[in-house]
């Protein structure tokens, strides 16, 4: 069990799967008041278990809130399972993915699709009752949540603001600490949309510093500084999948995935610590890797260059 304690009554949950490399990937974020909680995605179903084992350690009695980032099976796949432990709980998701938490069925057929085994390993997620999911204004501990649409990543992503914390899920991308520095990915799977991407990285550029509390992984102090290296590291994973399949001609999607990763690790300082990583976790980024070039690929193809 790793519990990180980031802030006065903040933890991290890492939550690592049965799979090669799925660790420091997948966590769950706790707010703490006093014997209550409110926490920012869940997990996969997989993963529950080491869940409430980590609120049991944190003394934990009550889960007033759970609030989504986006319904994909690695944040919001064990939803179903913690509301049977905390039935008083009530669960905050976009407008979007609604329907998807009442009847996975649709989003756990895309997720085999998109992830086959992966998939599997997470776990089908169960439904919900409808009238579990909350609207309106969201308090925790006498403080608002202030909600954010921030689709990019998918259409049913919000990010949250607490104190000076933003949960920003994938909005900014995958991130992991290291050492001195910090590995940065854009997470851009099909069907990816370019300017709404940007658009959601300049709305949390405007809202000032606030720290940052990632969907995968870890945290940092300064959101300006992660938003504008975002935006430049879209911006460059672009145009150079760009020129791949616009001017070199190249459109076989392992050989547009094998020139746009080598040119990347030359050209993204952050992207480029990569090489720094564990073999596990390579691994496992190698496979993210792919899915974040071909939904590139998919709109640079569409966009420009048919």
């Amino acid at each position: 069990m790793n519990i990180i304690e980031v802030a006065e009554n903040l933890y991290l949950v890492d939550l690592p799967q049965e799979l090669e490399g799925f660790r420091k990937f997948i966590s769950c974020w706790v707010v703490k008041d006093e014997d209550k909680a409110m926490l920012i995605d869940v997990g996969p179903k997989a993963t529950i278990p080491k869940l409430i084992e980590a609120l049991n350690y944190l003394k934990i009695k009550k889960v007033e809130l759970v609030l989504l980032t986006h319904i994909h099976l690695d944040h919001a796949g064990g939803v179903a399972e913690i509301l049977e432990r905390y039935p008083e709980t009530s669960v905050v998701v976009h407008e979007f993915g609604k329907k998807h938490l009442i009847n996975p069925e649709k989003l756990w057929k895309a997720s085999l699709e998109a992830l086959g085994n992966v998939a599997e390993v997470y776990g089908k997620p169960k439904g919900i009752s409808e009238d579990k999911i909350y609207e309106g204004k969201v308090v925790f501990a006498e403080k608002e949540v202030r909600i954010l649409d921030t689709p990019g990543h998918a259409p049913h992503h919000q990010s949250y603001i607490f104190d000076e914390f933003l949960f920003v899920g994938e909005a900014f991308g995958v991130h992991m600490p290291l050492k001195s520095d910090y590995y940065l990915r854009p997470a851009t799977p099909p069907k990816f949309e370019y300017e709404v991407a940007m658009d959601t990285i300049e709305k949390l550029l405007a809202i000032g510093s606030k720290r940052v509390c990632f969907g995968h992984f870890g945290f940092k102090r300064d959101s300006v500084e992660i938003a504008e290296r975002a935006m430049k590291q879209l911006k460059l994973w672009v145009s150079t999948v760009y020129d791949i399949l616009c001017k070199k001609d190249v459109r076989e999607e392992e050989k547009v995935v094998s020139l746009a990763k080598q040119e990347l690790l030359e050209k993204d300082s952050k992207f480029s610590n990569y090489r720094l990583l564990d073999e596990d976790i390579k691994k496992r980024e190698d496979f993210f890797i792919k899915n974040t070039i071909r939904g590139i690929q998919q709109f640079v193809a569409e966009r420009y260059c048919l």
